[in-house]
């Protein structure tokens, strides 16, 4: 069983992202089962068809301790299993503590036993922030594999190495490894260029570059992954090449963050260039 963790600003396309990814690994055969790590509790709608799945911390609040696993897991697309953490009340509590609480439970639970006979487990990481609970898949070795969601925009670009410099920090004590970088194109000029010297930075690959699509909206107003919507459309097989090109990596490897004027610099250079 591969432990997936994907990491990335809010607002980048996380979770659209993972979700569409997904979908084409259990298109091709997969069993899954997706852990949403944001508040949000968005990390499964497109895989359930919009239901409003019920939080790990919801039905705790409202249950007690007293939880079944199908109480905090549901089926969707192509029998992916799908959990959502959930959140504090706002203005209560932490919700990093809630991504610990969950994991927990669900390991409590027995969701990741061999009986299971799961091929990846995908973690969906708010990544504007690498503590606490936040860094939970990192620091305690719950996924081996990160992934980071970038675009060239530059705070999207300061997350993806902010989050390089978490791994590095638990690296050290586990085997938790950067995957590669995977730009979600925001159309920013010298895109692509930008993102692979990024990525040669620091030390790792872009292991694919998604190009920006309306389809990508059409199928989430469907409440959809691409693959479920619009099977034959080329966006549908961006997502399969890039759940395939995952599913195939052999580069894990200890990140080199760099300096923010380094950062800087690079940004400076392609707008230039642009």
């Amino acid at each position: 069983m591969r432990k997936i963790a994907i990491y990335g600003k809010g607002g980048i396309g996380k979770s659209t992202t993972t979700q569409n990814t997904v979908a084409g690994l259990v298109e091709a055969g997969k069993k899954i089962m997706v852990v949403g790590c944001d508040p949000k509790a968005d990390s499964t709608r497109l895989l359930l068809n919009g239901l409003a799945q019920r939080t790990v911390l919801d039905t705790l609040r409202e249950e007690g301790e007293d939880v079944l696993l199908d109480d905090v897991r549901k089926v969707g697309y192509g029998g992916t299993l799908c959990t959502e953490s959930g959140g504090p009340e706002p203005g209560v509590g932490c919700a990093g503590r809630g991504i610990i609480t969950s994991v927990n439970l669900l390991e409590q639970l027995g969701a990741y036993s061999e009986d299971e006979q799961l091929d990846y487990v995908f973690y969906d990481v708010l990544g504007d922030v690498v503590c606490g609970g936040f860094a939970m898949p990192i620091r305690e070795g719950k996924a081996q594999e990160i992934y980071i969601v970038v675009s060239g925009e530059m705070m999207a670009m300061y997350a993806a190495n902010n989050i390089c410099k978490g791994i590095v920090k638990f690296a050290q004590s586990g085997g938790v490894r950067l995957g590669g970088l995977i730009c979600n194109s925001r159309n920013v000029d010298n895109e692509r260029a930008m993102i692979e010297v990024l990525a040669d930075k620091l030390g790792t690959q872009m292991i694919h570059f998604v190009p920006r699509d309306n389809m990508v909206q059409k199928a989430e107003i469907n409440r959809k992954t691409v693959i479920d919507f619009a099977p034959e459309h080329p966006q549908a097989d961006e997502y399969r090449t890039l759940a395939k090109k995952i599913h195939e990596n052999k580069m894990f490897v200890i990140p080199t963050p760099i300096e923010i004027e380094e950062l800087e610099s690079l940004l400076i250079n392609y707008g230039i260039a642009a």
